[in-house]
């Protein structure tokens, strides 16, 4: 059974009143506050950004996933008399600090990869522009948004692209944490899914519904057959029965017996699922329920949906894997601090110099290059705001372009001077996202397809504007 939900909006999204996000952050943003309040350089303009030092995994390549979702919660940013109370209370800022909060809303610009974007090594995977006492505030709650979500995404990828035209489905909510798996479900629309049997997820941003039965409801009855009979007079002959509770082949006799040859589907949850779907095939077909759907679930990933490629399965059921990131639950993603004004209030770039952690200063722009249509480089450019506003690309040549070379820019403006850009959160915005990485993916070199550990699938060139 299938039922697709009516979105909320994303101001319903998020019970502002008693569950405000200001607190999703390490303690460590709020005293940086308190003594750049106190010193003078919280009203310092700043370029903080998001990336991402490497691919989980050596994969081939990552899906940008949680702009959607992060909007509201930066939108709705706005610490609560309970919360600011809280911090005072525990000395964690000053009184003077409290009242900067009690007032605090985000005015400033973000810039991100949309959603669905595939992205690769040092993308600058989303820039705020702000002030350092707004910026600061924003770092852990941007992260545990972009990081899971991303992860999930980049997980529902890989599955969907093994499962080839086959539906894939999340089941994933028993395995994590609530709330991680209303996250997980929505980001694994924009990997490629088709929908979830999470309601709060399907509620929440208006996704399709899926789900029947377990096996605890034909253990209830006395008979299969019974719990069968049941579930056809509750749910019609459209509904896919569970048929690995006791044995497959007895249970497939009893469902057409009592569902005729109409029957929607059937499940399978267990045992060798490629032998067991073929042997369900031709038996469903040998009594005539010939459009009958088999649906599969089981642990799956993306590499056993490979060893099932030439099984006749026609959706599947995800759960543990797709809410792990299939062995990756983070893409360890950083938020640093690129650019900031000067006690002469002139912009300078700055940067870690860490050891294997230090970065590149200065904000960026990002584009990606095309040979006939086949996406050949990611160029990364630093500088200062005037000088990318001057840079023009290698590729930008009439010879470029006689070698069929193009070039077009990665970041969109989802947030500017405090104006948020709402069309971003919405459901039409979900399904654009994954219409969006289906195009992207088809536009990588071969390579991107392999699930084996490699290099990303195209190089990352990085440009100095100055």
């Amino acid at each position: 059974m299938t039922t697709t939900a009516s979105p909320l909006s994303s101001a319903d999204c998020f019970d502002h009143a008693q569950d405000s996000p200001a607190l999703l952050t390490d303690m460590y943003e709020y005293t940086m506050l308190d003594a750049a309040l106190a010193d003078g350089t919280a009203n310092r303009q700043c370029v903080f950004e998001v990336y991402a030092r490497h691919l989980p995994g050596n994969r081939r390549y990552g899906v940008v996933a949680g702009l959607g979702r992060l909007l509201p919660m930066i939108k709705h940013f706005r610490p609560s008399e309970k919360q600011i109370r809280f911090l005072v209370d525990n000395k964690i800022v000053s009184p003077h600090t409290a009242q900067w909060l009690s007032s605090y809303r985000f005015h400033g610009t973000i810039r991100a990869y949309p959603e669905g974007s595939v992205y690769f090594p040092n993308s600058p995977l989303l820039q705020v522009i702000t002030t350092f006492g707004e910026g600061t505030l924003l770092e852990t709650l941007i992260l545990s948004v972009l990081n899971y979500d991303s992860a999930v995404a980049s997980a529902a990828s890989r599955i969907t692209m093994a499962a080839q035209d086959r539906p894939c489905f999340d089941m994933g909510g028993r395995r994590a944490n609530e709330g991680a798996a209303i996250a997980a479900a929505r980001a694994s629309i924009v990997g490629g899914f088709a929908g979830t049997a999470n309601l709060a997820a399907a509620m929440k941003f208006g996704l399709k519904a899926i789900g029947t039965a377990a096996h605890c409801f034909t253990l209830v009855h006395d008979s299969e057959e019974d719990a069968f009979r049941s579930q056809i007079a509750a749910l019609g002959k459209s509904t896919t029965l569970l048929t690995d509770t006791y044995n497959i082949e007895a249970a497939i006799r009893t469902a057409v017996k009592v569902a005729g040859p109409d029957l929607g589907g059937i499940r399978i949850d267990s045992g060798d699922l490629a032998s067991m779907a073929q042997r369900a095939r031709k038996q469903l077909d040998a009594l005539g329920a010939t459009k009958t759907k088999i649906t599969v679930t089981n642990d799956l990933d993306e590499y056993s949906l490979l060893a099932l490629r030439d099984a006749p399965v026609d959706s599947y059921g995800v759960g543990t894997r797709l809410v792990t990131g299939s062995g990756y639950p983070t893409c360890e993603m950083v938020y640093k601090l690129v650019e900031r004004q000067g006690a002469d209030g002139q912009m300078v770039g700055v940067a870690k110099k860490s050891a294997h952690k230090g970065n590149i200063r200065w904000r960026k722009e990002a584009y990606r290059a095309y040979k006939y249509g086949v996406a050949d480089s990611e160029l990364v450019v630093s500088g200062p705001q005037e000088a990318l506003d001057r840079w023009t690309s290698p590729y930008d040549t009439d010879e470029s372009a006689s070698e069929g070379m193009t070039v077009r820019p990665l970041l969109i403006t989802a947030v500017d001077h405090g104006d948020f850009d709402d069309s971003l959160t919405t459901t039409d915005a979900l399904y654009a996202a994954r219409d969006r990485h289906k195009k992207e993916l088809a536009s990588l070199p071969i390579q991107a397809l392999s699930l084996q550990q490699g290099d990303p699938a195209i190089p990352t060139e990085l440009y100095d504007a100055r």
